[in-house]
């Protein structure tokens, strides 16, 4: 058997176990990397979000908190005024204020409300990443 070859397998097997096994060190590096990333994002974001609220226009300005009243609302109605309604709506009924045959109050569809907000949140999250990266006019 040719000792070179042998040579070349265990070169080989040892350089596959590095790339496999990392160190304490280098994960402590490569965490510490992360986290300067995430924190230099994050700064970034809220450096934008300063800029885009000291907009004069509303439609800059007033967007987010637009968006987070509509999802307050939508929720405090789903989870607090309509099952408040429906157990009001259901005395009235026993007591014979409101007809048996009128529909009680209608609920929210919460999932079509939870895709319009993740995706205007989305949209907002890409123009910030857009002006961040100085895509933009």
């Amino acid at each position: 058997m040719n000792p070179l070859l042998i040579g070349g397998i265990v070169e080989t097997v040892g350089k596959v176990a590095d790339d496999l096994f990392t160190s304490d060190e280098e994960r402590a590096r490569l965490a510490l990397e992360g986290y300067q990333a995430e924190t230099s994002r994050m700064a970034g974001q809220v450096e934008t979000n300063k800029i885009e609220a000291a907009h004069a226009s509303i439609w800059v300005a007033g967007w987010r908190p637009a968006v987070g009243w509509v999802g307050v609302l939508s929720m405090l109605y789903q989870f607090v005024v309509y099952p408040m309604l429906t157990w009001g709506w259901s005395a009235l009924q026993a007591a014979g204020w409101v007809s048996a045959d009128l529909a009680p109050p209608p609920m929210i569809d919460t999932e079509a409300l939870w895709v319009i907000l993740t995706g205007i949140l989305g949209l907002g999250a890409y123009r910030s990443a857009e002006k961040l990266k100085g895509k933009t006019n």
